[in-house]
């Protein structure tokens, strides 16, 4: 039988970066069924997770970021919002 998917991701910004505990416990969030895959961007102070949305919801993603030690301050849009449109020069 084929168990079927569905992955997601979702990316968190945070405030004061990760004391070396911290970084110890978000790596154990990665040994959790259904966590895939976890990126730490330190220069964009946000962390990326990508999980299976039929084992895990995105509250439960993020109370396990935060119970690591991790100070999440939003949760950033996956959706890049489109530039206005530019006026058309004046004829």
């Amino acid at each position: 039988m084929i168990e079927s998917m569905t992955q997601l991701d979702v990316i968190y910004r945070y405030g004061v970066p990760p004391s070396e505990s911290a970084v110890l416990a978000m790596a154990k969030v990665r040994e959790v069924y259904g966590v895939r895959q976890m990126q730490l961007n330190e220069v964009k102070k946000t962390v990326r997770v990508e999980f299976d949305a039929s084992r895990l919801t995105e509250p439960v993603i993020h109370q396990l970021l935060r119970r690591a030690g991790l100070d999440i301050v939003e949760t950033v849009p996956m959706t890049a919002t489109p530039a206005p449109p530019t006026p058309a020069a004046a004829a």
